[in-house]
């Protein structure tokens, strides 16, 4: 059977965990915002040339896209990956305009907008831990320590009544 003082050390090893890893947030999610606008920077810029290829021939986007896709195989690729970038500059920059100037605690709130996976990958690849040094950080921390100390608490809670469950004797019937 699990002591209390085990299960109280799982816990703080929990919680300190909980605290690092949260904390780790604010920096995060700021990098990743300075990434999304980078992308949307750029995406815009294509959409841009696009948009004026086509002006330039009386075309709107939706008739340029429409001829484009009619021109053979390469034309239809080129028409299917424009819709795309079109499309993914549009959630981009909804995304960004979401998160831009918003403080650390309401990004977490937002945190669902800082899901394009590329966009992710590349922050998290050249992100590198640190310590919290802000009040945001280091408030995350506290929370993430809050977090890790009471899910392994609960856990440990329904683990001990089930335990006792089945240490208990079944009554005898005579």
């Amino acid at each position: 059977m699990i002591t209390r003082a085990i299960t109280q050390a799982i816990a703080l090893a929990a919680g300190l965990t909980g605290a690092v890893g949260l904390s780790q947030f604010p920096e995060f999610s700021q990098q990743y915002i300075q990434r999304l606008g980078g992308a949307v920077d750029e995406l815009s810029r294509v959409v841009a040339r696009f948009d004026g290829d086509a002006a330039a021939l009386g075309l709107s986007r939706g008739e340029a896209l429409r001829q484009l896709s009619t021109a053979g195989d390469f034309g239809a690729a080129r028409a299917r990956s424009m819709r795309e970038t079109i499309m993914r500059e549009t959630r981009l920059a909804s995304d960004l305009a979401a998160l831009d100037g918003a403080g650390p605690f309401m990004r977490a709130r937002l945190a669902a907008r800082m899901g394009d996976r590329e966009i992710a990958a590349r922050a998290w690849a050249a992100y590198r831990p640190a310590v919290p040094a802000t009040f945001e950080g280091l408030s995350y921390a506290g929370a993430g320590f809050g977090v890790g100390w009471l899910g392994i608490a609960l856990l440990a809670g329904v683990g001990r009544r089930v335990l006792r469950r089945k240490a208990r004797p079944a009554p005898s019937s005579c």
